[in-house]
């Protein structure tokens, strides 16, 4: 017996759009968040892209985990002591 028109298709589409707009701005949030970490640490802020790429987040984590960051060299220098001075 059937009482009117069916709404499911409709709430399972507008559920579907839901969830890629929610994902788009998770998405889009951390790649922001990954390019200005890149762009503090001394790194191109480009690196930050990487992160559309599949695993490319497990790649920018290991980069900032285990690489030594251009502004650590620089501060080591600035640390060294200068000859003559």
């Amino acid at each position: 017996m059937h009482h009117g028109p069916d709404i499911a298709p409709a709430l399972g589409l507008m559920f579907i759009v839901f969830a890629v707009l929610v994902g788009l701005i998770v998405l889009a949030i951390q790649i922001l968040a990954f390019c200005k970490i890149f762009s503090k640490a001394g790194y191109c802020w480009a690196f930050g892209l990487v992160a559309l790429v599949p695993f490319g987040n497990l790649i920018l984590l290991l980069i900032l985990a285990f690489a030594d960051w251009p502004i650590q060299k620089e501060l080591r220098a600035l640390k060294q002591p200068r000859p003559g001075a």
